[in-house]
């Protein structure tokens, strides 16, 4: 017969494993959430672990802020929550999480996937500061070229979205506050701009000149976090894609006021949009391909990927950005022409995916950010600054709707090739 002290030893050993195991689950939840995956991903990451660390029944509950969790094993439950850190974006670490948790077996033990975590945090970053400075550079200036900026206005917005985002990779290191971080180097990048362009003697900022200097920001776009949120909400992972919408939203907000005080002591003036319907020439669209493709290329380098990846995104960027500027060539709206470019890049990413090992969102997100209505950001901004608010509606609403469909063409495309996107669970 057992005896009565070891009777009850063995439970609280059970309960002391169920618990160790959750909560090395749980780092793991907070990993690739830090690193920009969406809620939705990470449960199902986490569902796969569990059931290999022999958890027969897991509750999650996800915000950005922090992880909740019970498991059930065995007759025992235990319930542990963990804070989450500032979010970041690492598409390499999501990539690498990823495929942790689908390649994991029965039998895993939590030590074993403590160590794996470990070696997956520890790994550096694939590109350094200068690389991703002038990344930032060449996308700058490929944005600028693409919605109509001259060679002052181009270059200027190159030497300013470098030296932008080479500030902002520092401040972060010091672990500097990101909505503060975001403003402060809206006021460098947009600042240098003004600077150097009124340098050489520009005085009245025509259509070229404007595009120039909203392209000097680029970088800040927070094109993760919103487009993350869409999915979640779609997801039905509200609670985790109400609050990171929010982040986003304030970060786009950071950068709009640090854009608006150098718009302000500029005395800018707002620029005209190009209308819609101009034609298409050949030698156009050779050097639009070439732009879409560096400028890809900048951002799948922002956001730490190999680089075999960072030329499909380049690849992807070309392709959806042609269709995109193609159809507003040809007259057609440009919310609903950035909706069938980003759903051919979506469409695209479908299919590449599975070979490069890379989670779609690595592919999607960096390949769209040349999509974003810039003139149009330009305008709103500098028209709330002189008070008139319903031009500054004007300008604003095709901006949302513009950003809007760059999102809903990625989420259209995960219904065309992903049954349980048109399914509910």
């Amino acid at each position: 017969m057992t005896p009565p002290h070891e009777r009850a030893w063995r439970p609280a050993v059970r309960q002391e494993a169920l618990a160790e195991a959750l909560d090395v689950l749980l780092r793991f939840g907070a990993s690739m959430l830090r690193s920009g995956d969406t809620a939705f991903r990470v449960r199902d990451a986490m569902g796969l672990l569990a059931a290999n660390l022999g958890i027969e029944h897991l509750a999650l509950h996800i915000t950005i802020g922090g992880l909740t969790a019970t498991a059930q094993r065995g007759g025992h439950a235990a319930t542990l929550a963990r804070e989450i850190a500032p979010l970041g974006v690492d598409a390499s670490r999501t990539a690498a999480l990823e495929r942790l948790a689908r390649s994991s077996k029965p039998g895993l033990t939590p030590a074993a996937l403590s160590a794996e975590i470990q070696s997956i945090e520890g790994t550096p970053s694939l590109h350094s500061l200068l690389p991703i400075a002038l990344s930032m550079a060449v996308a700058s200036a490929c944005f600028s070229y693409l919605n109509g900026g001259d060679v002052l206005a181009t270059s200027a917005a190159a030497v300013a979205g470098g030296l932008g985002q080479a500030a902002r990779t520092l401040l972060s290191r010091r672990g500097v506050n990101q909505f503060a971080m975001t403003a402060l180097c809206a006021v460098l990048a947009s600042g240098i701009y003004c600077l150097i362009v009124l340098g050489f003697g520009v005085r009245a900022f025509a259509l070229a000149h404007a595009v120039g200097f909203i392209s000097s920001v680029l970088f800040l776009v927070p094109g993760f976090p919103l487009v993350a949120a869409l999915l979640d909400l779609v997801q039905h992972q509200t609670t985790a894609g109400i609050a990171r919408l929010f982040y986003g939203v304030l970060l786009t907000l950071a950068a709009a006021f640090g854009v608006s005080i150098v718009a302000a002591l500029a005395n800018l003036a707002p620029a005209p949009a190009a209308a819609a319907g101009q034609g298409i020439e050949p030698m156009i669209l050779l050097w639009r391909a070439v732009a879409c493709f560096a400028g890809g290329c900048g951002y799948g380098i922002l956001y730490n990927s190999p680089l075999r990846t960072v030329l499909v995104i380049g690849v992807l960027s070309m392709l959806g950005n042609e269709l995109r500027l193609a159809l507003h060539d040809l007259g057609m709206g440009l919310p609903p022409a950035t909706f069938f470019g980003a759903l051919a890049v979506g469409l695209l990413a479908s299919l590449v995916r599975e070979p490069l090992h890379v989670p779609r969102i690595a592919l999607t997100v960096p390949s769209i950010i040349m999509m974003t209505p810039g003139l149009y950001a330009f305008q709103t901004i500098v028209f709330l600054n002189q008070g008139k608010m319903l031009d500054a509606l004007g300008a604003g609403a095709v901006c949302c709707f513009a950003v809007g469909a760059m999102a809903m063409g990625l989420v259209a495309a995960r219904f065309v090739t992903e049954r349980r996107w048109r399914l509910e669970r």
